[in-house]
């Protein structure tokens, strides 16, 4: 029981780049829709585009983490 409790948890964790990845998608085609109706401020479009790509990808990258230590740290202990 112990085992699946800990198999959950981090296939929860793990959901987060999942999660991640679906938003930032959603990100990209409000990027690209916005540089399509207005190309002379692609560049600052661009650059907020990726920024924001790459702070919400932080949180995929703990949510991996998390799971990596759920499974190997608190696995090992049963």
């Amino acid at each position: 029981m112990e085992v699946a409790l800990l198999a959950f948890a981090a296939a929860l964790s793990v959901m987060t780049g999942m999660v991640t990845g679906i938003f930032e998608g959603k990100v990209a085609i409000a990027a690209v829709e916005s540089i399509g109706k207005n190309p002379d401020a692609s560049g600052k479009i661009q650059g907020m585009a990726i920024i924001g790509a790459a702070i919400s990808e932080t949180c995929a990258i703990y949510g991996l983490l998390v799971s990596f230590l759920i499974i190997f740290v608190l696995g090992n202990k049963l």
